[in-house]
């Protein structure tokens, strides 16, 4: 069976003295029976997981490091026309960090969602949009103000080129950025965009 973890990624507009941290998304959970994500770092060492309980009806969703500690809450925002999660640090349920919207013009296809610091969506609160495709396990995450590239989701392959599905995917973090908030990206939009068996809705 072909490793999970990584092997070798070419890193995305990088100097070589700030190479990206490079992590293997596997959407599995480690305990029997929940739905969930287990992710590894470029050793195969476990960085983040995800183990979802309720395999229906779930508002929220906690990311936790290697030992189980909450790093983030993700609720869902309730009475809401769009998909709107709100990220919590920790177990705190006050205020949120940020929150991730669907975009849904239709006009502007190439953008998935936006991350902004309030509860509720307005351009000047805009730290980062999210564009491509999550269904192709492409999608780059762009700095709003200065259209850098601070996360992108891509596919995956083994030695040899074996592909390893699309539940097996590398989440690419430059140096700036906080690979946690990054993780909490892609739990979003796989709730937003995954309507497979293994969503947790």
């Amino acid at each position: 069976m072909a490793k999970v973890h990584p092997e070798t990624i070419l890193p995305i507009g990088t100097s070589s003295d700030k190479n990206p941290i490079v992590l293997t998304v596997w959407k599995k959970s480690l305990l029997f029976g929940c739905y969930g994500f287990t992710v590894y770092d470029s050793t195969g060492n476990l960085k983040f997981r995800v183990d979802n309980y309720s395999t229906s009806g779930s508002r929220e969703i906690v990311l936790m490091d290697a030992f189980g500690r909450t790093l983030h809450t993700i609720r869902r925002k309730m009475l809401s026309m769009v998909d709107n999660f709100l990220v919590y640090n920790g177990e705190d349920a006050v205020d949120p960090r940020f929150t991730v919207t669907k975009h849904v013009n239709v006009l502007n296809s190439k953008s998935l969602a936006y991350v902004s610091t309030s509860k509720n969506w307005k351009k000047r609160n805009v730290r980062y949009e999210i564009e491509g495709s999550y269904a192709h396990k492409s999608c780059m995450v762009y700095d709003y103000t200065r259209r850098q590239c601070v996360a992108d989701i891509r596919r995956k392959e083994a030695k040899g080129g074996v592909a390893l599905g699309e539940d097996v995917f590398a989440l690419v973090v430059q140096p700036s950025t906080d690979p946690a908030m990054a993780m909490t990206l892609v739990i979003a939009l796989d709730q937003m965009f995954d309507h497979s068996r293994h969503s947790f809705r």
